[in-house]
């Protein structure tokens, strides 16, 4: 792992295989109404303004984690919260370029 890695700036194809590999699940952090208009096959919907509420969820699956959303902002804010409350996390960016990435 080089410095630009540890910063968050390298390779994030990468990471994300890395964090597949050790079998992450994958949390899409829209809305209900937006994850029903498509999604990555197999993730599980966990709003934004839900993230707090499900912090011991998430840490009882004992899996890091892949946050996508459509965008990459509010799954960057989610990727925090969780790295805040030792859940292991990557923010995997828009969901549509993170299926790409799979």
């Amino acid at each position: 792992m080089g410095l630009l890695d540890f910063l968050g700036f390298g390779n994030k194809s990468n990471r994300i295989q890395e964090f597949k590999n050790k079998g992450a699940v994958i949390i899409d952090v829209r809305s209900p109404g937006e994850f029903a208009g498509g999604h990555i096959k197999g993730a599980k919907n966990i709003p934004l303004n839900e993230i707090d509420t499900k912090i011991n969820y998430i840490k009882k699956l004992n899996k890091p984690v892949i946050v996508c959303c459509a965008s990459g902002m509010r799954s960057s804010q989610a990727t925090s919260i969780f790295k805040q409350n030792g859940v292991d996390a990557i923010n995997g960016g828009g969901w549509q370029s993170l299926e790409n990435k799979l």
